[in-house]
């Protein structure tokens, strides 16, 4: 049986306190990690097919990183929108 005193946190143990805000907005480093894939594919486009000098695999993993980025991006406004929208299921950072 489990009683009050046996769930109860210990004294000795103190809450963990909250992360500051700016820990934990997602937008910029969403936004700078994305730009940071169009920048290496931008340059990568040029080494491949301006001078032939970089292995396509280097390509195509830059084009997936800008890829997944946007769908990040989605994913964040989209979570964003309904937080402010007051949906029940979005999350939100308070």
């Amino acid at each position: 049986m489990s009683g009050p005193a046996e769930n109860a946190e210990p004294e000795h143990q103190r809450r963990t306190p909250p992360l500051p805000r700016r820990l934990l907005a997602l937008g910029p480093v969403v936004y700078v990690g994305t730009g940071g894939w169009v920048v290496a594919a931008v340059a990568l486009l040029v080494a491949r097919y301006g001078f032939d000098r970089t292995p396509p695999i280097w390509l195509w993993t830059a084009l997936s990183g800008v890829a997944l980025g946007i769908v990040g991006a989605g994913i964040m406004l989209w979570q964003q929108r309904a937080s402010e929208r007051g949906s029940r299921t979005a999350q939100k950072v308070d």
